[in-house]
Order: structure tokens, then sequence, then C-alpha cells
């Protein structure tokens, strides 16, 4: 199994035949509105696409997308709804965002409304969902919370992409019981203006980290103005807590190869 990061919370997961396009933010620099009125009003996303992007597009066979609601722009943008239309991917979703997604003409493939108790077919395999909570309190109600995915295919590593959200007791209850070969989690410790984290930060993703047996690779890093986390100090968390060795941090257009069993 292949996955590259290109940017933020997008990636690609390849396996098989199959190349799965998750959460796509596809804007140019700055294109899109700050997130946050202190720090200068940044606009988003605060970095291009890598150069690796355009050739990794053209081999896109599905989309998966966690959350759109609600203004999240960083998971799924008008660039990426405009590609999606274009080459009218089928987009995977829960049933909840289906008629969102189906007004702005994609090709829209909801999963059953019961997999975040049943496991539904998924290309090949089986996935099921796994409830974000996009942040607590004031902040958090205000949210979409989406869902995560965790993906099991025949002869692959089993993987858990977390979706935005922080880390909760059902999550940790999720490592430890589905206990996925590769977790894909956001690292970037976003916030607002006011209140606290609603995605991971260093001190989560630690201890994700060593809540699960598999590998865990981290992103939504330097790329949304509102998320100050860097991989540097990412990185240097994760050493100072024996914990380097199982935590990835790819930088945006690198490709992260897991083989059978991870």
């Amino acid at each position: 199994m292949k996955i590259q990061q290109l940017r933020n919370a997008t990636i690609i997961l390849q396996f098989g035949k199959y190349r799965v396009l998750v959460d796509p933010m596809l804007a140019p620099k700055h294109a899109l509105p700050p997130l946050k009125f202190s720090g200068g009003m940044l606009r988003n996303p605060t970095v291009g696409l890598p150069p690796q992007a355009d050739l990794a597009l053209l081999g896109v066979t599905h989309c998966l997308i966690t959350h759109c609601q609600k203004g999240h722009f960083d998971h799924l943008d008008r660039a990426g709804k405009a590609w999606l239309r274009e080459h009218q991917i089928p987009v995977i979703c829960t049933v909840h965002d289906a008629p969102h997604l189906s007004a702005k003409g994609l090709n829209v493939q909801a999963l059953p409304a019961d997999t975040d108790r049943k496991k539904a077919p998924f290309l090949g395999g089986l996935i099921s969902t796994v409830p974000c909570v996009h942040g607590r309190g004031f902040v958090g109600s205000f949210m979409e919370h989406g869902v995560g995915y965790y993906i099991q295919i025949p002869g692959e590593p089993s993987v858990y992409l977390s979706g935005d959200t922080i880390f909760t007791p059902r999550i940790q209850e999720f490592l430890w019981t589905r206990k996925p070969d590769i977790s894909v989690v956001p690292a970037g410790g976003a916030q607002f203006d006011i209140g606290g984290e609603i995605i991971m930060g260093v001190s989560d993703v630690l201890e994700f980290t060593r809540a699960t047996s598999g590998l865990v690779i981290a992103n939504h890093l330097e790329a949304i103005s509102h998320c100050p986390v860097t991989r540097e100090q990412l990185l240097i968390a994760a050493q100072h807590a024996e914990l380097g060795n199982r935590l990835i941090i790819p930088q945006d257009g690198e490709t992260v190869c897991v083989n059978f069993p991870a």
C-alpha cells in the first residue's frame, strides 16, 4: 500500500488498481479565506500544491470525503469539487453528506447509514466509520464533526483515516479493539481565535501513537493558517517521547510505502 501526502488533509491511498483521493483541497496558494483574525489575516492555503500533484491526480479512481459542510473548504474546496465533477470521479461519503455533494453535481456513492456499527463493501474490501469530535465546548458546538474511516482490504495493511478529530476515549477504544496497521491523523493543533484545539496537536498525536500498535502518519501540517504545529516541532516531540520509529511525518508530495503486515 502507498499513501501519498499532497497537502493538508489531502492524500492519495493506493492499493491494487485503486487510487483513492481523500478530502481534496486543490486551490492555489492564498486563494481561500483566512480562518483566524489574529496573526495577520493570512489567506489559505498557505502553501501551493507540490509539483507531484498533477501527475498523482491523473490516476485517481475514487474519492473519499470525511466531512465537507459548514465551510470546511480545507477538506473539499471549489477547485476540488470542480476537478471531481470534470472527471466524474465516484465520491464515497456518508449518507449525511450525500445530498450536499449531489447538489454540487458530483458522482456520489453514499455509504449505508449504519456503517458506524456495521462494515460496508469497499473496493474489494470493507469500510466502516468512526465518529469524530472536531473540538469541544463552545467552538465544538459549531463544528461539522464528520467521520473517520477504517478500511480493510485483503492482502493490504488495515488503515484508519481519522478525519478531523481530537483524541477521545472512543478512538482509544477503537485502537485497542481494531488494531489498525496504519493510522493517518491530523496533527496541526488547529485553533480559532477563541476556544481550544479542534484537531489533534502534539500531545494528542503522541497519546494516539502510544495507544496504537501500528504506524501513525501525521498530516494537516503547515498548510492552513489556524494550524500552528510544525513538522519540526512534532518530530522533536516524538523523538523525545521515543516514538519516532512509529510516527511518520511526510512532506507534501512524499509517498509512504507500507507492506503487509505493517
